[in-house]
């Protein structure tokens, strides 16, 4: 069997070191916003060329605690992608606010910028691009749109730790941005986590409080605020994989690379690349018109997939009131319909991948 991720050959020859880092922690006896979330917050700043960097509770936490540091809520709208995880809209929704949907671009997957702006009124106070499986959505011509209608660019940057953007690192490219280390990610945690990323010095600062109880010093509550706070050992753990991750997301890119090349002569859809663009390949999602029956065949040949996203935002039943939206958004269900996750994890095997082409190629003749 080839799994779609094997989170075993990440960490076991990371095993000494995370284990050491864990102990510290328990020894420390100290697991709420200490020293190894300051070093981990510093690091990580300092890999995505920001200024500053916020440890929170999830992925979620990170986008939704922006839009409330900035003062986004109800009455406001927010645009962000209908091709996408449904954390996106959810902190759109929890910050009172409501999600405005954009169709992708159905080459890379990613929003299409050109839809954008027909979106915006008087309402619209930020648009949330999402680097999607990896890869960077077009930044410059959303950052001319903010600029030109005074909007936040809130980068989701949950699956592209290390993506670049035309000689930037994702998450240094808008006003703020939100990361996620849940354990499947290219820097994944033990467990859920998150992090901001920005160089607002002032958004920082709130952010610090909404994510402790809105509170800066010791039962002194400044805000209505919330109980976010990534714990020592997580970050213990992230500090120890940060040091690889440029390492694993080259080997990532290798793994697209054979993909791409040995799959570009197949009835099979596969991912665009935009120009000065480096994804990191969290996911390698391609499209087949018979989805259902490859991903059948696959499996039976001992092939694990999966799907990234099976049902659209606004086909959820959690956006039930959007659901006049459903004959709108063509190029969205096209790919809910369409798409396939191939396995892609560092350490996975030349041999391995020219199963998984092979495969697809046996099923396409």
């Amino acid at each position: 069997m080839i799994p779609f991720l094997d989170l075993e050959r990440i960490h076991r020859p990371l095993e000494v070191e995370i284990m050491d880092s864990i102990k510290r922690v328990v020894e420390s006896n100290r697991f709420i916003l200490g020293e190894e979330v300051e070093q981990f917050e510093a690091e990580f700043a300092r890999y995505c060329n920001t200024d500053y960097c916020v440890a929170v509770g999830s992925g979620l936490d990170a986008l939704h605690l922006i839009l409330r540091a900035y003062g986004i809520g109800v009455g406001d709208e927010v645009i962000v992608p209908s091709n996408t995880f449904i954390a996106t809209a959810l902190a759109v929704s929890y910050a009172g606010a409501t999600p405005v949907f954009v169709e992708p671009n159905e080459f890379t997957y990613n929003i299409n910028v050109s839809l954008v702006e027909a979106k915006i009124t008087p309402k619209t106070k930020a648009i949330i691009p999402v680097h999607l499986y990896g890869q960077p959505a077009d930044m410059e011509p959303l950052l001319d749109l903010a600029n030109r209608y005074n909007l936040k660019i809130i980068e989701d940057a949950a699956q592209a730790h290390g993506a670049i953007y035309k000689g930037h690192k994702v998450g240094s490219l808008g006003d703020a941005a939100g990361f996620s280390f849940y354990p499947g990610k290219n820097l994944g945690a033990f467990g859920d986590g998150g992090a901001v990323c920005s160089n607002d010095e002032e958004l920082i600062t709130r952010l610090k409080m909404f994510r402790n109880y809105g509170s800066q010093y010791k039962y002194v509550h400044e805000k209505k605020g919330f109980n976010s706070r990534m714990d020592e050992i997580q970050a213990a753990v992230l500090r120890i994989k940060l040091k690889y991750l440029d390492a694993w997301n080259d080997q990532r890119r290798n793994i697209a690379e054979q993909y791409a090349k040995r799959l570009k002569d197949v009835d099979i859809i596969i991912p665009a690349v935009l120009p000065d663009t480096i994804p990191v390949w969290h996911l390698y999602v391609v499209r087949h018109q018979k989805r259902d029956a490859l991903q059948q065949y696959l499996r039976r040949n001992g092939i694990e997939t999966l799907i990234h996203y099976p049902i659209p935002i606004h086909m959820q039943l959690a956006y039930k009131e959007c659901d006049y939206l459903k004959d709108s958004f063509y190029l969205t269900q096209s790919m809910a319909d369409s798409i396939l996750s191939l396995p892609m994890y560092p350490g996975l095997g030349m041999e391995e991948i020219e199963t998984v082409v092979r495969a697809i190629r046996n099923f396409s003749e």
